[in-house]
């Protein structure tokens, strides 16, 4: 009996250990999934050789919601088709799309967002946005280049960006393959944006 009284206690307890969790939360989970998923494809995954070997997934800073903001945004107009560097020398074709502007423990921020001049040729991403962007957990936690939020063209006046949802470019893993867009001066903030992948330099030794 003094058993059953035990286990009838400690119920309550284990149904409030079972927090719920919330849409945006499971949104961050099938991101990191589809992420890890991709890295272990040998036809998708930029890593090579005992890269791809000893790679177990990567590592994630936990789910933040503040970290989602609700951003304010307005499209750019008569804006040019431009060059943007990339890590190998060469250049990508881009073009401004818009400016988000969002808050982060009360102080104001402003990220540019681009549309791949090259990507917006295909049906499936000809409402692609791309976020490149630095914060200061740069060659700290997360890799020195900076990291890419991929987005939609938003319906109205405000963008949720989920920093949850940033990865790094595949010349974090391996740059002898890959020519990864560098992250324009405008995009770098002076914040620490504890949120999306984490990074360990093992693969530039």
């Amino acid at each position: 009996m003094k058993k059953y009284i035990i286990l009838f206690l400690l119920l309550p307890l284990w149904a409030f250990s079972q927090k719920k969790i919330s849409k945006e939360e499971k949104e961050v989970q099938k991101f990191q999934k589809e992420l890890n998923a991709e890295y272990f494809n040998p036809k998708e995954t930029p890593l090579r050789g005992d890269n791809l070997k000893n790679f177990k997934g990567h590592p994630f800073f936990p789910f933040d919601a503040k970290y989602r903001v609700t951003a304010q945004f307005v499209q750019s107009k008569d804006t040019q088709p431009f060059d943007l560097p990339t890590s190998s020398g060469k250049t990508k074709s881009y073009q401004e799309y818009g400016k988000a502007t969002f808050t982060l423990d009360g102080k104001p921020y402003n990220v540019t967002l681009y549309q791949s001049l090259d990507l917006i040729k295909q049906d499936k991403y000809k409402d692609y946005l791309f976020l490149p962007f630095r914060d200061a957990t740069n060659e700290k936690e997360t890799y020195g280049g900076g990291k890419y939020m991929d987005l939609k063209i938003p319906k109205g006046n405000t963008i949720v960006l989920d920093f949850n949802q940033s990865y790094h470019p595949f010349c974090a893993y391996n740059a002898y393959d890959y020519n990864c867009p560098i992250v324009p001066e405008e995009n770098k903030l002076p914040v620490e944006i504890r949120a999306g992948v984490m990074y360990e330099d093992v693969y530039h030794h």
